[in-house]
């Protein structure tokens, strides 16, 4: 079981009067659920006896970026170094689902979208998910666990045993570790792709970090290898980012050519899921 899991998007919601208790909803999760949890002027008392003073309810305000894990009395910020990757991997609040940064960068879209809404996107790009499906970079799951409401067995794979363990916290995250339709693969997707039989999967959706922290995602002999596990019909969903940025449109340019010299056909631009599609 979690314990309580807090923002500032659930904190600074709180009334400031602190003159005599009162009893407010809360959420517990992210805003996944909500609790019944008194106010009163030594701070925050919670149902599972946790308690808050309000230096503690301001620090967690003051973190913009930050989502807590109350222990103890005290929040404790939800982050992990790696020493795999020599990068720290942290849970991000937002208005909704939660992101995770990585070296600072954002593994979801958060401006004008809800990271689950952006894990969903990528499935319903490829849609119908109803068969095999391989999700290439786990991150907090939510592209996995959106396939697996309809595909028959989901395949997700993640690289860094930091961000394993920050989604294991994330409330957000849970059917990934209890919805047994998904099997999850703890590697380098690479070498894990040689694992897999030839045409294994109908749909893929390759969501790498940026190219500045995973380049190899984005190299021809990778393609090759997500065509050869990718059956005869099947469909590809490759993240790339934002097709309005400059940047992007030559990044896109690039992966759409080494899409088709690896023998994918129908490489099409897919702006409201930030990607491209490719078909086998």
């Amino acid at each position: 079981m979690l314990p309580i899991i807090l923002s500032r998007f659930q904190t600074q919601t709180l009334p400031r009067t602190r003159e005599a208790a009162v009893n407010i909803s809360l959420s517990p999760d992210l805003g996944l659920t909500t609790i019944e949890a008194t106010l009163c002027p030594e701070g925050l008392f919670l149902p599972n006896g946790e308690h808050l003073d309000w230096d503690a309810i301001d620090e967690i305000n003051d973190s913009p970026n930050g989502c807590f894990a109350i222990q103890g009395g005290r929040p404790e910020k939800i982050q992990v170094f790696s020493a795999m990757t020599n990068r720290v991997c942290s849970l991000m609040p937002t208005a909704g689902a939660p992101t995770m940064l990585v070296a600072g960068f954002t593994m979801h879209r958060i401006k004008g979208c809800d990271p689950y809404q952006d894990g969903r996107a990528k499935v319903e790009a490829i849609a119908p998910m109803r068969s095999m499906a391989l999700d290439t970079c786990t991150g907090l799951g939510y592209t996995a666990i959106e396939a697996a409401r309809t595909a028959a067995q989901v395949h997700t794979i993640e690289l860094d045993p930091g961000a394993q363990e920050i989604a294991r916290q994330n409330p957000w995250s849970q059917a990934l570790f209890d919805n047994a339709t998904i099997t999850q693969h703890l590697g380098d997707s690479d070498a894990l792709l040689d694992t897999f039989p030839a045409g294994m999967f109908d749909r893929i959706i390759h969501d790498p970090p940026v190219v500045s922290l995973a380049g190899q995602l984005y190299g021809a002999e990778f393609y090759r290898k997500l065509h050869r596990v990718l059956g005869t019909k099947g469909r590809l969903f490759h993240y790339i980012g934002n097709p309005e940025s400059r940047s992007m449109t030559n990044v896109t340019r690039g992966v759409s050519d080494r899409l088709r010299a690896a023998g994918f056909s129908r490489v099409r631009p897919c702006p409201g899921a930030f990607g491209v599609v490719a078909e086998r």
